[in-house]
């Protein structure tokens, strides 16, 4: 018998853990981590899982210790790393948003500008992407690394910091202001570039982008379903938002059919009062898994 074929991927450890297991099992896959092991298990006998830090994935999907793996295009830009993007996946430990690396100074800084800061001290943890963006300005700097906390370090251990943000909460808190966006980074699945060209490994990274990619669009997203008199059905159609052209089906009665969308959550409790105003019966909403577009 063959020994089964297995896909070394590479879970985030760290802030994306959680969101990410979360998102795994949103997808059709269980992944189990234990506190202290690194090899989590994964209810797929062709997955093999490894914890790997989101700021060292990129590295080791290039170098072929991963086949694939999850982690920031932040990352895969401070490495300098060649990989290959399959796609964007926009979710983070708080949100489904992008996050931003800002450079930002204490509230009561003379600092405006990013040139303001010529000669002076910036911390962070994205040393190289920040000293190739300052270098590319022709602004001298000394940019240090920072192992923590990089918020409290201006103004007495550093002028300024390159710092990864997504609500700005926590730089408002430590009185910093955000004075230039460096870039916008998102979570990817990232493969060796080899093992992309395997077939078997190129389809299993393929399904497992699909079926990512259709739990984060089922999120925030419900379906309805609804039923309607033929006579009213392009008034009724015009009070609903839909992410596709809903579907129309005949029922038994020739005179009414059924429709079925998919809507954001946050707009249900507009809409279906306008439906039933509009003619609309037996509305009836229903939670999604996944949403294949």
């Amino acid at each position: 018998m063959s020994e089964t074929k297995r896909l070394k991927l590479g879970v985030p450890k760290g802030s994306l853990q959680d969101a990410t297991i979360a998102l795994f099992e949103r997808a059709g896959w269980r992944i189990f981590a234990n506190g202290r092991s690194y090899f989590p298990s994964i209810d797929d006998a062709e997955i093999e899982c490894m914890l790997v830090r989101a700021q060292e994935m990129a590295r080791y999907v290039e170098h072929g210790a991963l086949d694939a793996g999850l982690t920031g295009n932040d990352w895969v830009l401070e490495n300098e790393t060649d990989v290959k993007y399959v796609t964007s996946l926009t979710y983070s430990k708080q949100s489904r948003q992008k996050v931003k690396w800002v450079l930002a100074v204490p509230e009561d800084s003379p600092f405006q500008k990013p040139e303001d800061l010529a000669g002076k001290i910036i911390a962070t943890e994205l040393v190289e992407f920040t000293k190739r963006y300052f270098a590319g300005k022709k602004i001298p700097v000394t940019v240090e690394f920072s192992w923590g906390a990089t918020e409290v370090k201006p103004p007495t251990l550093a002028d300024a910091i390159v710092e990864v943000t997504e609500t700005g909460s926590s730089l408002r808190a430590n009185r910093l202001r955000i004075i230039e966006t460096l870039m916008e980074s998102e979570t990817q699945l990232i493969a060796n570039k080899t093992a992309y060209k395997d077939a078997w490994k190129r389809e299993k990274i393929e399904n497992i982008s699909l079926m990512l990619n259709a739990a984060i669009a089922a999120q925030g997203r419900v379906g309805l379903m609804l039923n309607a008199r033929k006579a009213d059905l392009e008034k009724i159609v015009g009070e609903l938002p839909a992410l596709n052209s809903p579907t129309v089906s005949q029922l038994s009665d020739q005179e009414w059919v059924a429709l079925n969308t998919i809507l954001d959550e946050a707009l249900v409790r507009e809409v279906i009062p306008k439906l039933k105003a509009a003619g609309a019966t037996g509305i009836v909403e229903y939670p999604l898994s996944k949403v294949v577009l």
